[in-house]
């Protein structure tokens, strides 16, 4: 059925991309400290990832999808009332997984064991080094302003692609509503304090969320933003194509580049294209209504945010040469062919998506 989406096609889907994104030695590679690697190198593992399994998209549904979960994540970093509520966001997100492979205990047993590395590696951190997680978080999205219909319609975007923060509601766990100004003396006593009026209608959370395996969370954010079924579109606005005019790829050699390509060898490796068997076709999801939206959507997109091509400037000492021969030898994969079920990409097709 190349035209029909079923819950057996979802389900399908869903197990392939979800069992790959949790195999063992890709999450071995994410939890190695390391520096926070480029836009490039994230939309290169978001390409691979939504291809492991017969689901197939085309460059503008992929950007488009892209465009949605990069907005979706910023907000929910941009919105987190404390920076240790990060975690409680990526645990309503595995939460929302579990819930997808319910029926599929070897899945489900891979997210669980990504969930105890996630609270061993992150619980014992201080309020101080999340507040750094989510500044550094923050710096990446900072200039993408891309808006997207289902918070425009929330009154939670402006129509320039920024977030609006709120101003009232539960303040954080562990604080207090604002609105009272204590004064001590040098000995830590309590002299005096005053009263001040605020702008916004504040309230104590009832409770904190819980960080446990199983539990309420409490924070919404990271959860389904879809509880209403609605057409989604993203739109890149006027500043975004202001700042992207102006954001062409610096032409100085970067020292990082055969760095980066080191991480993507090690983490796309474990990343397998999963090819359609037999006679089947696979496949192609558009996320437009139409398909010459996507097709004009292909055509008015910035050159600039097309990802198409990676320019790594290589040194000249022949060591350094074969080594990076190598790491290009590891990316490389067939190219399909027209009539071929065979699936895959080399080195510049795989960066096309870039």
């Amino acid at each position: 059925r190349v035209d029909e989406w079923t819950d057996v096609d979802r389900k399908r889907v869903m197990n392939d991309i979800i069992s790959a994104m949790f195999k063992k030695n890709f999450m071995e590679e994410l939890f190695k400290p390391q520096d926070l690697y480029s836009k490039k190198a994230l939309r290169t593992v978001y390409d691979r990832l939504a291809h492991t399994s017969i689901m197939r998209l085309n460059q503008a549904s992929m950007d488009k999808l892209y465009d949605l979960m990069t907005m979706a994540f910023k907000y929910q970093v941009l919105l987190c009332p404390r920076p240790r509520d990060i975690l409680l966001v990526t645990f309503n997100h595995l939460d929302a997984i579990k819930d997808f492979i319910s029926d599929s205990p070897g899945i489900l047993n891979q997210v669980d064991e990504t969930f105890q590395q996630l609270m061993e590696t992150y619980n014992c951190l201080s309020d101080g080094e999340f507040q750094l997680i989510r500044q550094t978080l923050l710096i990446f999205f900072q200039d993408m302003h891309i808006r997207v219909s289902i918070f425009l319609k929330d009154k939670v975007q402006n129509s320039n692609g920024r977030f609006v923060l709120p101003i009232s509601g539960p303040v954080p766990w562990g604080t207090e509503v604002p609105g009272l100004i204590r004064i001590f003396n040098h000995k830590g006593v309590e002299v005096k304090r005053a009263e001040f009026t605020t702008a916004g209608n504040y309230s104590t959370p009832q409770r904190e969320g819980s960080f446990e395996l199983y539990g309420d969370r409490v924070l919404k954010l990271g959860t389904n933003m879809y509880s209403v079924t609605r057409p989604v579109e993203t739109h890149m606005s006027g500043s975004s194509k202001n700042l992207a005019s102006q954001a062409k790829e610096n032409i100085v050699p970067n020292p990082l580049a055969k760095e980066e390509l080191n991480f993507l060898a090690r983490l796309l490796g474990g990343l397998d294209i999963q090819k359609p068997a037999g006679g089947e076709t696979g496949f192609r999801l558009n996320l437009f209504t139409t398909d010459e939206e996507e097709e004009h959507a292909a055509q008015t997109r910035p050159e600039e945010l097309s990802y198409k091509v990676i320019n790594i400037e290589a040194t000249q000492e022949p060591g350094r040469r074969a080594e990076l021969s190598r790491i290009l030898g590891e990316l490389e994969v067939a190219e399909p062919r027209p009539g071929s079920a065979e699936k895959g990409e080399d080195l510049l097709a795989l960066m096309d998506g870039l």
